[in-house]
C-alpha cells in the first residue's frame, strides 16, 4: 500500500481552518517605549502625546496636554533651548521635527482663543508660601494650585517673572506673551505678592500661617570677578545691564562693547548692547569656541547681528576707553593657560558676564539644609532636610535653564503635595528607549523641516523687536506630522496587512489591535514591519 503524504488543508480564501500557533516559539506582543523627545525633556512634557493631537488639528486638546506639565508654551516655546530636539530620532532621516515651534504655536493659539487653564481641584485647607516669582516658583505654584491648596507666592521685584522678564532680552521673549501666561496662571487663584521680600522664612510662615514653602529665589545676583580696571574705566556686570535695559533704563554704553564672559548670558548682553547702539560689540572668552558654554544658535544668531567673538582670551586691565587682551594658549590637557602675550583694544564699556549666583541667606539657621558650591542641596523632588521647606530652580544643583526651572517646579509641588497627605507621586516602571535602530524609518516619507522666519539682521540692530516668528498654522501641521511616534503604536495598519496568518485583529480607532495567538505562528513579519518599533518578539512562555 502506497503511503500518501501529509497534506495541510485550508479553505479557500483564509488562513484560519487550522489554528497554527503551536508552531510558535516566539510571540509577538505591543509594547510601549519611552519616546527620546520625552526623555529628555527636563520639564517632563509628553510631547509624543500632544504631537499627536496636534498632528490631527486637535489644537486646544494638545496644548491642554501640554499643560499638564508646563504653564507656560508659549514661553516655553520661544526660549527652551529645546533638547528634545536634539534626542529626536527624526534626525536620521532628514531632520529633526521642530517640537519647540509647535509647542509656540500651540502657546500662542491659547493666548489668541483665551483658553483657561485647568482649575483647582478641591480645596484641602493646606496653605504654601512660594518664594519667588520666577519659572520654578510660577510652575510650583501652579501645580500645588492644581491640587487644591491655598498659594501665596512673594517676590522681591515689582513684576513677576524672575529672570523670564529680567534676564531674557524682548527680542527673545516679548513681555505681552509672558504678561498674558501668567496672569491666565494668577487666574487659577493663586495669590501674588510682589515687591515683598522675604527675609526670614520660618518668621514668615509662622506669621501667615503656611504648612510648607517652597524656595525659588533664582541666580540674580553677579558672580563676583575682579578684572583690575582704573579709575575712569566703565564696567558694568551683565545682570545690571539686561535688568537696567528691561526696565527701560539702559546705561550709555558707547559705541565699542567688550562682553567678558561665554555663556548665554553674555551673549545676550552683547546682542543687547548691538541694540542699544554699540556698533563694535565685542566678545572675550578664554576658552575655545566648542568649549562655550552658550547654545550654538544663540552664538550664531550673535554673529548674524555684528557681535564678533574672541577666543582663547582674557580681559587683564580695564582703561578708559580700551582694554588689555591677553592670548590664552592650551596645555596638554585642553586646559587654557595665559601666554603673556597681549594686545590692547578700543572699549568704551566693559561688560563682566562671568556667572551668577543664588543668595542662600534665607535658609540661615534652617536645620537640616546643606549647602554647598553656591547652591542648596536638595533632593530630586526638592526636599531641603528641613520640614515642609522645599526648593528649586537656580538655587538648587542642576542646568540653570527656563525647562529645567519648570519641571523643578513641577516636582517639588507633587512632593509638596505629598507631604500635606495627597498621594505620593507617581515613579511608575520607566519603559525602555525608543532607540533609533528599532525604527523602519524606510515607511516614512522625506519631509525636510519647516524654517522658521526671522528678522533681517539690519532690522533687528535698530530695536527690539522679536527675531524668531512663529510657525502659522499649515506649518505647524506639517510639522508634527513629523512626527514619527517613535516607539509607540500610531495605528498605521502594517501588522495588520503583513500578517500571513490573519492573526492580528483591529480593536476600533484608538484601541490599536491585538494578536490572536491560536493562529499566530510567530514569524516575526509584524516585528520587522512595524515603523515606530512597537512590536516586540518574546520568547513562547513554557
Amino acid at each position: 500500500m502506497t503511503e500518501r503524504p501529509f497534506a495541510i488543508t485550508l479553505d479557500v480564501g483564509t488562513s484560519l481552518a487550522n489554528r497554527t500557533g503551536a508552531w510558535r516559539t516566539e510571540r509577538p506582543v505591543y509594547v510601549d517605549r519611552m519616546p527620546p523627545c520625552n526623555d529628555a525633556c527636563p520639564a517632563g512634557e509628553n510631547a509624543q502625546a500632544w504631537l499627536a493631537l496636534a498632528e490631527e488639528g486637535r489644537y486646544q486638546e494638545a496644548w491642554r496636554q501640554v499643560v499638564e506639565d508646563n504653564p507656560f508654551p508659549a514661553v516655553m516655546g520661544r526660549v527652551c533651548y529645546h533638547p528634545c530636539q536634539r534626542a529626536c530620532n527624526r534626525a536620521t532621516l532628514d531632520e529633526t521635527v521642530g517640537i519647540h515651534a509647535v509647542e509656540r504655536f500651540l502657546g500662542d493659539e491659547a493666548i489668541r482663543a483665551g483658553w483657561p487653564l485647568p482649575g483647582p481641584a478641591s480645596a484641602t485647607g493646606r496653605r504654601v508660601l512660594v518664594v519667588g516669582a520666577g519659572p520654578a516658583g510660577l510652575s510650583a505654584a501652579y501645580h500645588l494650585r492644581r491640587a487644591g491648596h491655598e498659594v501665596v507666592v512673594m517676590d522681591g521685584s515689582a513684576t513677576p517673572g524672575g529672570m523670564l522678564r529680567h534676564g531674557i532680552p524682548r527680542y527673545r521673549l516679548p513681555r505681552p506673551v509672558l504678561d498674558a501666561e501668567v496672569e491666565r496662571l494668577l487666574a487659577t487663584g493663586v495669590e501674588l505678592r510682589p515687591a515683598t521680600t522675604v527675609t526670614d522664612l520660618r518668621a514668615t510662615m509662622a506669621e501667615g500661617g503656611f504648612d510648607a514653602a517652597f524656595v525659588a529665589v533664582g541666580a540674580s545676583l553677579a558672580a563676583n570677578a575682579y578684572v583690575p580696571a582704573g579709575d575712569s574705566a566703565r564696567v558694568l556686570d551683565a545682570l545690571s545691564l539686561l535688568a537696567a535695559t528691561e526696565a527701560g533704563d539702559p546705561p550709555a554704553l558707547g559705541r565699542r562693547v567688550a562682553v567678558y564672559g561665554g555663556g548665554d548670558t553674555a551673549v545676550d548682553a552683547a546682542r543687547t548692547a548691538r541694540r542699544l547702539g554699540a556698533t563694535e560689540p565685542l566678545i572675550v572668552y578664554r576658552r575655545t569656541r566648542e568649549r562655550m558654554p552658550a547654545h550654538e544658535e544663540e552664538v550664531e544668531a550673535a554673529e548674524a547681528e555684528g557681535v564678533r567673538l574672541r577666543w582663547l582670551s582674557t580681559i587683564a586691565r580695564a582703561e578708559r576707553g580700551s582694554v588689555t587682551v591677553e592670548e590664552m594658549a592650551l596645555d596638554d590637557t585642553g586646559f587654557p593657560r595665559p601666554t603673556g602675550r597681549t594686545q590692547r583694544l578700543g572699549a568704551d564699556t566693559v561688560v563682566l558676564a562671568l556667572g551668577e549666583r543664588a543668595d542662600l541667606s534665607l535658609f540661615d539657621g534652617l536645620d537640616g539644609v546643606r549647602t554647598g558650591d553656591g547652591v542648596v542641596r536638595a533632593g530630586h523632588d526638592g526636599s531641603t532636610g528641613a520640614p515642609g521647606v522645599f526648593a528649586g530652580g537656580d538655587v538648587v544643583e542642576g542646568e540653570r535653564t527656563v525647562t529645567n526651572a519648570v519641571g523643578r517646579g513641577k516636582a517639588g509641588a507633587r512632593a509638596i503635595d505629598a507631604w500635606l497627605g495627597g498621594p505620593s507621586p507617581e515613579r511608575p516602571p520607566r519603559p525602555g528607549l525608543a532607540v533609533a535602530e528599532r525604527l523602519n524609518t524606510w515607511y516614512y516619507a522625506d519631509a525636510p523641516a519647516s524654517v522658521e522666519q526671522r528678522l533681517t539682521a539690519a532690522r533687528r540692530a535698530s530695536g527690539f523687536d522679536e527675531v524668531v516668528r512663529g510657525l502659522d498654522e499649515s506649518t505647524a501641521l506639517y510639522e508634527a506630522r513629523r512626527c514619527l511616534s517613535c516607539g509607540n503604536c500610531f495605528e498605521c495598519d502594517n501588522c495588520y496587512g503583513v500578517c500571513p496568518d490573519n492573526a492580528v485583529v483591529k480593536l476600533g480607532t484608538g484601541s490599536r489591535y491585538r494578536i490572536d495567538y491560536d493562529y499566530c505562528k510567530g514569524c516575526g513579519l509584524c516585528a520587522r514591519e512595524c515603523p515606530c518599533g512597537a512590536i516586540d518578539m518574546v520568547p513562547e512562555p513554557i
